[in-house]
């Protein structure tokens, strides 16, 4: 029997944080940091990852403004999604990020990890937090 596995996507103008589900999905974990040097690039990196883990659902971070309302930063997510289902064939879900950065600064303060390890680990993090969100929001029960 193959698993599938769900993957949840930080996305920024400079680094992409990327978080898998255990093969039950049912627990998050951070992955990788990828540099994002270009979309097409970035996209195609992704893709790689979705068939290796074989992955059947993407949820990436929607980074609404405070009072739930879209703008342009939501816009390029919301490309940027649609490209990557495009490409990959996956079905990709938008999840509300706010606040996940502050949440992943906030559990990686209180592990000890300190402020130079942080920025490079808060992006897959983040990536956790909207990829458990994501579990939680479709459990089925």
């Amino acid at each position: 029997m193959r698993y599938t596995r769900k993957m949840g996507i930080d996305y920024g103008d400079k680094r992409i944080g990327i978080a898998l589900t255990d093969a039950l999905c049912i627990i998050s974990s951070p992955y990788e940091v990828f540099i994002n040097n270009s979309m097409q690039q970035s996209i195609e990196h992704i893709n790689k990852l979705i068939v290796e883990n074989n992955v059947d659902e993407v949820a990436v971070g929607l980074p609404l403004n405070m009072d739930g309302s879209e703008g342009e930063r939501a816009k390029l997510h919301r490309e940027f999604g649609k490209a990557l289902e495009d490409f990959s064939g996956v079905k990709v879900y938008f999840i509300d990020e706010r606040l996940t950065s502050a949440e992943a600064e906030e559990i990686l303060i209180q592990s000890g990890v300190r402020r130079e390890k942080r920025k490079e680990l808060i992006d897959k993090i983040s990536a956790q937090i909207i990829l458990q969100t994501f579990l939680n929001q479709t459990k089925r029960g």
